[in-house]
């Protein structure tokens, strides 16, 4: 059996899926991009007359996405320390690759509390960002809302 998050605090999701699942403790996030929530606007992103995206910013992009991770793991009563697999989606990982780092480093100083983390480079997400997170989290029995 499991449950299913829907976060009034994160963007919509693109598709027909949940912002998250629950199976006993553990938590799995569908992919998060860095939309914003409230007018679906992608934070970075400087667009062509066209429409076609001009440039972008991946640090501001990386925070983003961070950010809406943080609003689906607490609307599932967990919290960002309960993150223990990432799977990190990146567009240009020559370009990009250092910068989303170091906002990284900066969300997980410590080594010894950090989660597991594969980063890839891939050739397109499904709207104009440049990130897109893959999360698992364990739900601890001290924050789980039954």
């Amino acid at each position: 059996m499991s449950d299913v998050i829907r976060a009034s605090a994160a963007p919509k999701p693109v598709g027909t899926y949940p912002h998250a699942r629950r199976v006993g403790d553990l938590l799995f996030l569908s992919g998060i991009g860095p939309r914003d929530p409230a007018t679906n606007a992608i934070p970075g992103n400087e667009y062509f007359a066209d429409g076609r995206v001009r440039s972008y910013d991946i640090t501001t992009q990386t925070q983003a996405v961070f950010a809406n991770v943080r609003a689906v793991l607490e609307a599932s009563g967990a919290c960002w320390e309960d993150l223990v697999d990432v799977t990190v989606y990146l567009t240009d990982m020559a370009r990009d690759f250092k910068a989303y780092n170091a906002v990284w480093a900066e969300y997980f100083p410590d080594i010894d509390t950090a989660p597991c983390r594969t980063t890839l480079g891939i050739t397109a997400l499904p709207t104009p960002i440049a990130i897109e997170l893959k999360c698992t989290a364990v739900v601890r029995a001290d924050n789980r809302q039954d």
